[in-house]
Order: structure tokens, then sequence, then C-alpha cells
């Protein structure tokens, strides 16, 4: 992606994630709060796969590391 900033939506394209507004919504919903003391990688509903995209972005803090950070954000936050 160069010189273009993925978006949020691009992040659960990433992870292989359906990434409609209203599916992102759906799973932040469904997988909604995640324990404070469960970092988001640790979570038990990624595969593999996701869990080490996630880890790694962190690690290399990459381009995503702002959206996985959003995204980790959003899964603590409880529904109103």
């Amino acid at each position: 992606m160069d010189n273009i900033h993925p978006r949020f939506h691009d992040l659960f394209e990433q992870l292989g994630l359906p990434s409609s507004p209203e599916q992102i919504a759906d799973f932040i919903r469904s997988h909604s709060p995640l324990a404070d003391d469960l970092r988001l990688p640790e979570a038990p509903f990624w595969t593999p796969a996701q869990a080490g995209f996630l880890r790694q972005q962190w690690q290399q803090d990459a381009d995503w590391s702002e959206l996985v950070d959003q995204l980790d954000a959003a899964l603590r936050l409880t529904a109103a």
C-alpha cells in the first residue's frame, strides 16, 4: 500500500474478516468487552494467523499498528 494509509475496514480485510460497516459493528459488539488483562492478540476468537499478524504489527510499529490500536480500544468499550 504505497503512500496509501490503510483504513479500519482494510484491517478487517487483512484479517480475512467481513468488512462492511455493519459487519465490523457486529464483530465488535459480539466480541466486546475484552478483559483488561487480555492482550488483543491473545483473545480466543483469533486464528493463529490473525493473532500473529496483530502481534507483529504492534512489535514492528508498522503501518497497521494505529488501526490495531483502534480495534483494541473498540473491543474494550462496553455497550451502553
